[in-house]
């Protein structure tokens, strides 16, 4: 296998030193991996399409693998696998300037994107906090939501256009742009969200929007979830250009302050801290304060319209996830939930987390003006999966998703049952054979 690999992509492009392969093979939250047999880095579509063609002659399964960003296992290999690399994979990203998209191959990361938009007059509204890390072909398997799903959707809405291998080593490439074009089933749209069990992509093609002249952000002290979610439906009524609703909780907001030396945001520290950011023409700044002003109960707020006043506000929720992680590998739960449940359904995962795991830590932040909470646990051991167990549950019972934005991957492939009905995992099955009809991709994943 590893001889036809080298005939594949050349002797220098395929890793079997253990020291090289050891960063690739744990995931983000250290939860999540295993040894990987090899590790290939093609540099373009025909050099996957052989990787892909070696490994199902020999039976091989394969892992692609982006930034490694990833919070569900789905990037990593786990047991013997051949892991394939997008690092090398760097077409771009090259804008139209005309038709506002920008073709990127896959191992280009999202701020590379982002920033070439913005270079051309454009944006690419996607944004995570991963973005410097986080590739676009990772951005895509996994339907990546992130900051600005209120204003502008998923990662899905964007895909114009991809290149991939499928597991049959077929490529298929619709890269045309056209943003009308009914011209059968959407191969792009599925897959994207598809988390690598289906193809690999290569190169994307997104579309981008028009950036706005200037950008605020806010934080406000609020006494309760409940309180959050009518003050961010209140601003989706009154404030144009809301584009994020982002909440964290006092334990939260001191854990990060802790961990990484930064002055309290508010004082006193308010039981929930609710960001919100506005994008539109000049004077963003003055229309949020001016909205803070009108809305009753509301505790401290700051505003601030400059890059650094608002990376600086951002961080009390950005750096959640770095700050957790520093307590150990974490059980991570991004759930979307009806918006008048999320307090009922926080207070119930305490008393479950709590009743299986004592000395074990709830964590809540997330993305509050789509429903989408992050419950992330510490303290429990990483093979512990009584709490994984009660809490998606808890969130099936109340009407919700077991997986917003990050995907399902290994970590929640056995619950999958919760979100989906026998006969949607049965059309599942029947795509996943019709596309990589050995089984070669990503086995584990998903299904």
């Amino acid at each position: 296998m590893i001889e036809r690999l080298r005939a594949a992509v050349g002797p220098e492009r395929v890793i079997t030193d253990r020291d090289r392969l050891a960063p690739h093979e744990t995931d983000w939250t250290g939860r999540w991996g295993g040894p990987a047999s090899a590790m290939v880095r093609p540099t373009d579509t025909a050099g996957v399409a052989a990787v892909v063609t070696a490994c199902r002659a020999t039976g091989t399964a394969l892992v692609a693998q982006g930034g490694n960003t990833g919070l569900v296992g789905g990037g990593v290999p786990r047991g013997g696998e051949v892991l394939l690399s997008s690092a090398a994979l760097r077409l771009g990203p090259h804008v139209d300037p005309v038709r506002g998209q920008v073709l990127a191959g896959a191992g280009v990361t999202l701020g590379e994107v982002q920033r070439a938009a913005s270079a051309a007059g454009w944006r690419y509204p996607v944004d995570l906090s991963a973005r410097d890390s986080a590739t676009i072909g990772g951005t895509v398997a996994t339907n990546a939501g992130g900051n600005h799903v209120l204003a502008h959707g998923m990662t899905r809405r964007h895909v114009l256009g991809i290149e991939a291998v499928l597991g049959t080593g077929d490529v298929v490439s619709h890269l045309g742009g056209l943003v009308k074009d009914n011209t059968g089933y959407d191969l792009p749209g599925l897959l994207c969200g598809s988390e690598g069990t289906l193809g690999i992509v290569t190169v994307v093609c997104l579309a981008l929007v028009t950036p706005p002249e200037e950008t605020a952000v806010a934080v406000v002290g609020v006494d309760d979830l409940a309180t959050a979610v009518a003050v961010t439906a209140q601003a989706r009524r009154e404030l144009p250009g809301i584009e994020a609703a982002e909440v964290v909780l006092a334990d939260g907001s001191v854990l990060v302050q802790e961990a990484f030396a930064l002055a309290p945001v508010l004082a006193p520290e308010p039981p929930v801290t609710l960001l919100l950011e506005v994008a539109g023409p000049a004077g963003a700044a003055e229309r949020l304060a001016s909205f803070l002003a009108g809305v009753e109960g509301l505790g401290g707020s700051a505003v601030a319209e400059g890059a650094a006043g608002r990376a600086a506000l951002w961080r009390i929720r950005e750096d959640h996830n770095p700050a957790i992680n520093r307590l150990g590998p974490p059980h991570k739960y991004d759930v979307s939930l009806p918006a008048d449940d999320l307090d009922a359904v926080v207070g119930a995962a305490r008393e479950r987390v709590a009743a299986l795991a004592p000395t074990a830590r709830l964590w809540v932040f997330g993305h509050i003006g789509d429903g989408n909470l992050h419950l992330n646990v510490s303290g429990l051991d990483p093979d512990d999966e009584r709490v994984d167990e009660a809490v998606l549950g808890l969130v099936a019972e109340a009407g919700g998703s077991i997986s917003a934005e990050h995907g399902i991957g290994v970590a929640k492939a056995r619950w999958l049952p919760l979100a989906r009905s026998p006969e949607e995992i049965r059309a599942f099955g029947a795509i996943k054979a019709a596309l990589d009809p050995d089984g070669i991709l990503n086995p584990g994943v998903l299904l």
